[in-house]
């Protein structure tokens, strides 16, 4: 079998959700680590006033892509920006540029989606279902497609404890709800919405669900692959360690709780956080679709957040996948490949990840400089032991006042003990007289 750089090579891929977290560190680490890909389209829509070209020019002039930089000046000549909207009919592409991908793309990643957990479910129907629906629409039309990689969610199912690597049938057909949501004004939709969602947490989980049914149900002859991550967090290795750029999920958790806004949380200390590194994620989604292209069979590759109580249904539960696909792929890897685009989890070294983690957010998204991080440490080592004294001093008095206390309850004992025997002795001396 080919390596995976050299699967990659000479093919055009389509990219959706390049903007987002996910599709940025896939677009990096496919042109760095797959230098001989043919070109990479990706689909982008205008958003606050910019327009597509400058959307993607803004992401790659950022930290992340400063190793790419170093290594293929030339690489931002590989990137095709192509102005769509996926929500619209046809993506709301020209003739001409439905044709021209048509005729070239040979893998499609859709990482696009949204992520709010409290998005309406018409929005979340749109951005997670009709987009999915409409790329299959154009992707079964493409001549020389070779996969169709769909990112999901781990939590897709989280309604079940044991979760399978299969596709689980919705509680409502997809193509129904997109139809009957075209008629519903936005009053009756908020009303259905916990009927419809049932025992899923929120809107966010409902649609990616039904989105990979879509996925399943509409793909027809096409070679199709489900990943789906769990809670995507910094990067681990790649292309340096704890580089994120967004508040999502844990960072913004542990953003609060790191500045003092944040001090308690429901949760459970039985449940387990699933996180897991972007760079894990987008290296297991390059080898699946590797996998896929070359096998050409159709695989589900599993396993791999903003209000706490949209979160308490995820940090007081657990659960249980299967990985057995995920066991397989790493062992279909010759050894370069298996180091070039490693996603076992395993080797990662959780302490060291989080320090990462808490570094790139402080670096990366709070934009802030790292030469007072000596100082910080000096006044929260300070604050410790200021906290350790202030418990010691407490733990202290407590115990004084519990043995004061006891000395008191020992003699009010005595005092009523004496008092008892002083009675008695009374009243038999009393009996003695009378008789």
């Amino acid at each position: 079998m080919v390596s995976i750089p050299e699967y990659y090579e000479g093919k055009n891929v389509l990219l959706t959700g390049a903007t987002g977290f996910m599709g940025k560190v896939l677009l990096e680490k496919l042109l760095r680590s797959c230098p001989k890909v043919k070109a990479v389209y990706v689909l982008v829509r205008h958003k606050a006033g910019q327009t597509p070209e400058a959307r993607v020019g803004e992401i790659t002039s950022c930290k992340l892509f400063d190793r790419l930089r170093d290594e293929q000046p030339d690489f931002r000549e590989k990137i095709i920006v192509i102005t769509s909207e996926l929500t619209q009919p046809e993506l709301n592409l020209s003739e001409t540029i439905k044709e021209e991908l048509i005729e070239c793309i040979n893998i499609i990643f859709h990482c696009a989606a949204t992520v709010r957990f409290n998005e309406t479910l018409r929005d979340a129907v749109q951005l997670n279902v009709t987009a999915t629906q409409q790329l299959l629409f154009l992707a079964q039309q493409m001549k020389n497609l070779e996969v169709f990689m769909h990112v999901s969610t781990a939590f897709a199912y989280c309604n079940q404890k044991q979760i399978g690597e299969v596709v689980y049938p919705p509680p409502v057909d997809p193509r129904k709800l997109i139809d009957s949501l075209e008629w519903m004004d936005d009053g009756l939709v908020e009303d259905i919405t916990p009927k419809l969602i049932g025992d899923r947490p929120n809107t966010y989980i409902f649609t990616k669900a039904l989105a990979e049914y879509v996925v399943q149900q509409e793909a027809e002859k096409l070679n199709v692959a489900i990943i789906r991550p769990s809670i995507v967090g910094a990067s681990w290795k790649e292309p340096f360690p704890g580089w994120v750029d967004n508040f999502n999920g844990p960072s913004g958790i542990f953003i609060a709780a790191g500045k003092g806004i944040l001090r308690t949380i429901r949760a459970s200390n039985s449940a387990l956080a699933d996180l897991v590194p972007v760079d894990v994620v987008v290296n297991m989604t390059l080898a699946a679709a590797w996998y896929s292209g070359v096998n050409r069979m159709m695989k589900t590759i599993t396993r791999l957040h903003k209000a706490l109580m949209l979160l308490e249904y995820f940090t007081s539960k657990s659960w249980i996948w299967n990985t057995e696909n995920m066991t397989m792929l790493m062992n279909e890897l010759n050894p370069q490949d298996k180091k070039m685009f490693n996603f076992d989890v395993r080797q990662l070294h959780w302490a060291e990840y989080m320090e990462n983690y808490c570094m790139g957010m402080k670096k990366y998204v709070l934009n802030e400089e790292m030469s007072g991080i000596p100082a910080a440490r000096k006044h929260l080592t300070k604050l410790r032991n200021i906290r350790y004294g202030f418990n010691t001093v407490l733990v202290i008095l407590i115990w004084r006042i519990f043995i004061a206390r006891s000395q008191m309850a020992r003699n009010i004992w005595y005092f009523v003990v004496s008092l008892c025997y002083k009675f008695l002795s009374y009243f038999r001396a009393s009996s003695t007289m009378r008789y």
